[in-house]
């Protein structure tokens, strides 16, 4: 099994921050991982995006030039994931803040209200777990057997409160889809 993803967004929307995570937990899980982040750093709001690739095999290069999978999480990205995903990819968008449709047809598009469910949850911030949660269970990539204590070892201790709100949200994205 290899999986290549691309997630993508806007600053402030954690896509570095599920990068690592979606890696983290990989790794965790005895599988090879590439992680490439890229944000404009020069603003809140700016562009986010994470290339990774996860398997159960060595990996020959770590660059992610025709994904498996992407995951939209604004409008701006959109055209971005369309036009690099690959021939019946999988498009996951939230469906929250993006409302246009892809104008590719040969991909496998799955809509979540990512950010709708992580308000649901209690804090919009954790839309990208959320979107984690269903990628998991879209890709396959990840089994998230063990997330509680895998994000134990993952956060600083100072974060350990946040535990129980980022599987929860995790745990909405994998019944979601």
């Amino acid at each position: 099994m290899t999986e290549k993803s691309f997630f993508a967004g806007f600053g402030g929307q954690g896509i570095v921050s599920l990068g690592q995570i979606w890696v983290y937990c990989a790794m965790q899980e005895g599988k090879n991982v590439t992680f490439f982040p890229f944000y404009g750093a020069e603003k809140r709001g700016g562009i986010a995006r994470a290339s990774v690739i996860v398997s159960d095999q060595e990996i020959a290069s770590p660059l992610v030039t025709k994904p498996d999978s992407a995951l939209v999480m604004n409008s701006d990205s959109l055209p971005l994931c369309e036009g690099i995903l690959k021939q019946g990819g999988l498009m996951l968008i939230n469906s929250s803040l993006v409302k246009e449709e892809p104008k590719r047809s040969d991909l496998r598009v799955v809509k979540i209200e990512a950010s709708g469910l992580a308000e649901q949850i209690g804090n919009i911030r954790f839309a990208n777990m959320v979107a984690l949660g269903a990628m998991a269970k879209l890709t396959g990539a990840l089994s998230l057997a063990e997330i509680e204590g895998i994000l134990k070892k993952f956060f600083s201790s100072d974060k350990h409160r946040f535990i129980p709100l980022n599987v929860q949200a995790i745990q909405a994205g994998f019944k979601a889809v």
